[in-house]
């Protein structure tokens, strides 16, 4: 048997499964009182939450997000 370890496709999945805002509201709470970030972010496809600055939030921190 032969295995390769190249990819049988040629795009990258995460692309896909990856949102990017540009205007939005990172919630810690239910009732929106704790913001976390308010700007830009990019939601990775492991449910991490990325900010421009190269943090990132947990999802296990963020309750929701509001995006504009």
């Amino acid at each position: 048997m032969v295995l390769s370890t190249e990819s049988a496709v040629d795009f990258d999945l995460a692309e896909f499964l990856e949102q990017e805002y540009e205007d939005a509201v990172v919630y810690g709470d239910i009732d929106g009182e704790t913001v976390l970030h308010e700007g830009r972010v990019r939601i990775l496809a492991n449910g991490w939450v990325k900010l421009p600055t190269g943090r990132l939030l947990s999802p296990e921190a963020v309750h929701h997000i509001d995006t504009h």
